[in-house]
């Protein structure tokens, strides 16, 4: 039962921006760490970013200086700012909430000229 809803994918040329929106039930949102991921073709799904309920945040080595991922404690919903997409950024992006294992069904994001 998929209850964390992904939006905001597209595709996007290199260079540009895209900000993904992550909204989950409250009761599942207060108590969780939440997260980014991502799943290119042909590799495995891949941590991208993490912020805990208090707002510590981590990434991957390569989207560190690019991505910004926040929560929003009053909306229930967790975004990630990409900036400076690269083609090799081009993946399914998949919303977790990390304590109850929870996944949304993926938003696709595609970084092509």
């Amino acid at each position: 039962q998929v209850q964390l809803v992904e939006s905001g994918g597209g595709l996007v040329q290199p260079g540009g921006s895209l900000r993904l929106s992550c909204a989950a039930p409250v009761r599942i949102f207060r108590r969780n760490t939440m997260c980014w991921y991502r799943q290119a073709p042909g590799k495995e799904r891949e941590f991208v970013a993490g912020i805990s309920i208090g707002g510590s945040t981590n990434y991957l080595d390569s989207v560190k200086d690019r991505f910004t991922i926040s929560r929003d404690n009053v909306k229930n919903t967790m975004y990630l700012q990409m900036n400076s997409l690269k083609p090799e950024d081009t993946a399914v992006y998949y919303c977790n909430a990390q304590y109850d294992n929870s996944w949304g069904q993926g938003t696709q994001v595609t970084v092509s000229s």
